[in-house]
């Protein structure tokens, strides 16, 4: 294929990310970091059709083409059947997909989808460099770094997995507007008041069983002892078994939600956050100032998202509690913190000295020059 040098007009990148907002958000705010510095730039995702990607890919006016794929299951079951003939039709999908758009780079942010697309790209021979967001690289990553040009990581010790010499440590993209906002038109998005604590709890963008289950043990004490304003992102998957389970128009100052698109607003109004402990939310919490309790998921490969976790405490912008333990220790813990001005503003500042505000535009940089050069 012919990857002549290119003017800016028909630069032309396409992304692979999928599955969760912790590959999907990223890929956003590298894809929106190139618009800004290439505006006649061609960008377009790949993703499946039944995963998140599907929905907030188009809201913020990308393209996006779908291909047939999904994860192997590391247990026994029918869905594995499925999983070659899966893999053989993604293949043929992303060689057709890369051979009609010619792509001048392809850059993979992880989850499923960006394995049949980053192996067909080195195939045809188009660049392929990756975004890496956890300090434990995801399966997907680990096998296509021997063929990238170029991995932007987020943590240090991602490099001892991956080729050192390829790999540049920039931290981990986030949503442009996480950071520019007022608290008070924050907290009246919400309709809540600037003389009460409030805190947000999610579980990233799958939802957290575990968190929500120490919520609900503890919403009482949390909402009518505390007196907290709580905004509470559950998850799609268990938002229906929670609103059957209490009565949320007891609770004046709860506000459930399955998903938030505008997360913004409630960073914004959150003095604490409770949260899984995912890299693209690490860095999200970083960039807004915001402290936290983390929770570290044990399902995850690696357990990266305790690193993740670990690396925050280190600095004392966050507390960690161990999954088995959080419904015995929340509200200990949320009291502790809401109760000391000093440990709060500590968090806090802490948190912020570890952002890492420019990692969009130091990526989407980096890939211009790249294509310029190929």
């Amino acid at each position: 294929m012919n990857h002549s040098s290119r003017t800016d007009d028909n630069l032309s990148i396409v992304i692979a990310a999928g599955g969760t907002g912790g590959h999907v958000f990223p890929a956003l705010a590298i894809a929106k970091a190139v618009r800004r510095h290439r505006p006649g730039a061609t960008i377009t995702f790949v993703g499946t059709r039944d995963r998140m990607e599907s929905r907030v890919v188009p809201q913020a006016g990308f393209d996006i083409r779908y291909i047939w794929i999904s994860g192997f299951h590391r247990r026994l079951t029918i869905k594995n059947l499925l999983f070659p003939v899966k893999l053989i039709v993604s293949l043929m999908q992303s060689l057709h997909l890369l051979l009609n758009i010619n792509p001048s780079v392809v850059l993979s942010c992880g989850g499923y989808v960006a394995g049949p697309v980053g192996w067909i790209a080195t195939m045809l021979q188009i660049p392929l460099v990756l975004q890496e967001q956890n300090s434990y690289p995801g399966v997907t990553n680990r096998m296509l770094s021997k063929r990238a040009r170029r991995i932007y990581t987020a943590f240090e010790e991602a490099h001892d997995h991956l080729p050192s010499e390829k790999s540049k440590l920039v931290g981990n993209p986030t949503r442009q507007n996480l950071s520019a906002v007022d608290r008070n038109e924050a907290l009246s998005a919400f309709d809540f008041s600037a003389d009460r604590r409030t805190i947000l709890v999610m579980g990233g963008s799958g939802g957290a069983r575990t968190i929500n289950e120490a919520v609900l043990s503890h919403l009482d004490t949390l909402h009518d002892e505390l007196e907290l304003q709580i905004i509470w992102i559950c998850g799609k998957n268990y938002e229906e078994n929670i609103r059957r389970r209490i009565d949320v128009n007891r609770y004046s100052r709860l506000r459930l939600y399955k998903f938030l698109d505008d997360i913004d607003q409630a960073y914004g109004a959150a003095d604490l956050v409770v949260s899984r402990a995912g890299a693209s939310t690490c860095a999200e919490l970083q960039l807004t100032g915001n402290a936290s309790v983390l929770v570290p998921s044990p399902n995850v490969a690696g357990d990266h998202q305790r690193k993740n976790a670990r690396a925050m405490v280190s600095t004392r912008a966050a507390i960690m509690i161990e999954d088995h333990e959080l419904e015995k220790m929340i509200v200990k813990q949320i009291k502790k913190i809401l109760a000391d001005e000093n440990l709060l503003r500590e968090m806090q500042e802490a948190a912020q000295k570890l952002s890492r505000p420019n990692a969009a535009d130091v990526i989407a940089k980096d890939i211009i020059n790249l294509s310029s050069r190929t």
